[in-house]
């Protein structure tokens, strides 16, 4: 009896698991479509995020952002196109035990086949006293790569959202003293034949923390040994000048809601001639480099402007 107990309690158990996954699913097809799926479509149409014979490694950290990415690759290759091949990697740079099962836990309940490996970068930057956030995350970068490769990856995939490129935007102009943005895809600089791609560019991040609050999903926030502490606190992390920048842009956007498309559309529509100087190639090129023959084609009845 106590057989047959158990095993009716296990069946149940996976019939609960069985719907909370297929929930999550049809609401990114559904009811999360246009902020969700339609986005993430965009943006794998728009930027040329996947080609033909594309092995792409989806890197999970743990967080709503890299799942929910996780997702949407399963969906897009259930729903037809099949012309890519995906790797699920989970790298443990020093985890501590909850934050690690937490991952595990999730990618289990929602069909996440993930493929784990470990590296000691935690242990690594732990003596750093300048830059640690700097140097965690281009080592994490670094092994990601590495491991991609090994797999026989051409592609790494990260979950940075729209929020994170518009928020970068103006940390690089406030305290970088630099117009730039986070790319939608990059030739790695370091690994031949290897790209970094970017899916969620277009996705709000609001609209992922409703896809995760509706399928009632919890997912590490801040994972880092130095954070740790907050890793299973609700509210806003604190402390970091990226919190400060959120912070102001939603500020800002309370007063006029089109102040965070026009951070993105900024360097969208960058006119060369207006500004004092700007970087190619490592080469840096001035305004007055050109100053004298801007003129004389403006005289012409040629603006170049």
């Amino acid at each position: 009896m106590d057989k047959i107990n158990t095993e009716k309690a296990e069946q149940e158990t996976n019939a609960v698991a069985e719907e909370r996954v297929r929930k999550a699913e049809r609401s990114i097809i559904k009811k999360f479509r246009r902020e969700l799926w339609c986005r993430f479509t965009k943006a794998v149409r728009e930027y040329e995020l996947i080609k033909d014979g594309d092995k792409i490694a989806v890197c999970i950290s743990g967080g709503k952002d890299s799942m929910l990415m996780a997702k949407l690759f399963q969906e897009l290759y259930r729903h037809g196109r099949k012309n890519f091949e995906l790797v699920f990697l989970v790298m443990n740079p020093g985890y501590n035990e909850v934050n690690y099962q937490l991952i595990l836990d999730n990618a289990k309940l929602l069909r996440v086949p993930v493929t784990v490996f470990g590296s000691q970068i935690f242990d690594i930057v732990a003596g750093e006293k300048n830059s640690p956030c700097y140097l965690c995350a281009r080592m994490r970068r670094g092994f990601l790569y590495q491991k991609a490769r090994e797999l026989g990856c051409n592609k790494i995939a990260l979950g940075h959202h729209y929020d994170d490129v518009i928020e970068t935007i103006l940390m690089g102009m406030l305290y970088g003293g630099q117009v730039q943005t986070m790319m939608p895809k990059l030739h790695s600089v370091n690994f031949d034949g290897m790209e970094l791609i970017r899916p969620l560019y277009l996705i709000r991040e609001q609209d992922i923390i409703r896809w995760a609050d509706y399928n009632g999903l919890r997912f590490i926030r801040c994972a880092c040994r130095f954070t740790e502490k907050c890793a299973m606190q609700d509210g806003p992390v604190t402390g970091s000048r990226r919190e400060d920048v959120k912070r102001l842009i939603r500020r800002l956007a309370e007063d006029d809601p089109a102040v965070e498309s026009n951070i993105f559309r900024s360097v969208e529509n960058v006119n060369l001639h207006t500004l004092i100087a700007y970087k190619k190639d490592g080469v840096r090129h001035h305004f007055l480099d050109e100053y004298d023959i801007s003129e004389k084609c403006s005289a012409d009845g040629e603006n170049p402007a």
